[in-house]
């Protein structure tokens, strides 16, 4: 089985060369911050948008524009957003979940008399920013769809903004996910391995603009440098092509095997419920060779599950070796482990 971690296109690397191998150039690099914001938000649906170093950089500008408490979910989210808001000084709610995936049925058990409350008496004077946030990412702990429609109108319903983090959505072939008429912003990487894999980069994009002013010296901190803005200029054109055949993939792992969570539901790895990860992971990572990388997560971690299990990163590959051929024996594989 020939397994192959996550590149750039060659065509991505090609142009990212070309950048680099010639002298810092202001009007050139101001116009390819231009062309990259101009794509990221013809696929976000979004008015603005801005290109950064990194997904958490994206994540601390727009916590940093919020006034009001951060609600996240209790499991499947990025570990992120916990460790920005406490350094911002936030609230923090957290949200149950099923698994990591946010239902309207665990939305109301949020007690939003009392979160308003504290909003409106800690922000007195800015009441248009200090409404409460919820962060989340499009796929719960990449394994589940979140219901982004379910929750964009529970939260207009509410007076909650919607901050959805879609570095693993980005391009969302059936334009359910990373989709501005449902999230208020939204914020991605552009690492390595994520949907627009450039290996360094973020992204945040919004309809409101004052967001981008609450924040300008962030901005001018985290702001990215001509390769990486290239870069992602570039590999946005192959993301949904590579983004739609990794759904498939993991969806059809996922219909033939059993104990996985969430196993109706669109993602980009697969969750399997085991007593003992530790041996069924030391057995597979010999099995499953990426060159010294690593397609396997060990479970319970918040930035999948808190249960006992293993993800394998099927979004971690490279498209090309997702094969009928290699993903049977990959399921073969886990059988014999399980």
């Amino acid at each position: 089985m020939k397994l192959l971690y996550k590149q750039p296109s060659k065509e991505t690397i090609e142009a990212m060369a070309e950048v680099a191998g010639h002298p810092i150039n202001t009007e050139r690099e101001n116009s390819y911050l231009r062309e990259t914001e101009s794509k990221i938000i013809a696929k976000t649906k979004h008015l603005h948008g801005k290109i950064v170093n990194s997904g958490n950089a994206a994540i601390l500008i727009a916590m940093n524009a919020i006034d009001g408490p951060i609600l996240i979910p209790d499991q499947g989210g990025w570990h992120g957003f916990k460790q920005i808001a406490k350094f911002l000084n936030k609230e923090i709610v957290m949200v149950e979940t099923d698994y990591g995936l946010i239902t309207k049925e665990y939305l109301d058990k949020i007690d939003l008399q009392k979160v308003a409350k504290n909003t409106n008496e800690n922000n007195k004077e800015n009441i248009e920013y200090s409404k409460p946030a919820i962060f989340l990412t499009s796929f719960a702990g990449y394994t589940a769809e979140q219901p982004i429609e379910e929750i964009s109108n529970w939260c207009r319903k509410n007076n909650v903004l919607l901050v959805e983090d879609a570095s693993g959505s980005i391009t969302d072939p059936e334009k359910k996910l990373a989709n501005g008429i449902y999230s208020d912003i939204i914020v991605g990487s552009t690492s390595s391995p994520k949907v627009i894999n450039v290996g360094d980069g973020g992204f945040i994009t919004t309809s409101n603009n004052k967001i981008f002013e609450r924040s300008k010296l962030l901005l001018k901190v985290c702001r990215s440098n001509d390769i990486t803005n290239k870069g992602i200029s570039t590999e946005v054109d192959f993301a949904e092509d590579n983004l739609k055949k990794t759904i498939e993939a993991t969806t059809y792992i996922k219909n033939n095997l059993d104990n996985v969570f969430h196993p109706d539901k669109r993602g980009t790895n697969v969750i399997i419920a085991n007593r003992d990860p530790h041996t069924m992971i030391r057995n597979l990572k010999i099995k499953f060779n990426v060159k010294g990388k690593s397609i396997i997560t060990n479970c319970p971690n918040y930035n999948r599950i808190k249960q006992r299990g293993i993800a394998i990163e099927i979004k971690n590959l490279n498209t090309k070796c997702l094969t009928k051929e290699n993903l049977d024996e990959i399921i073969e594989t886990i059988k014999r482990f399980q």
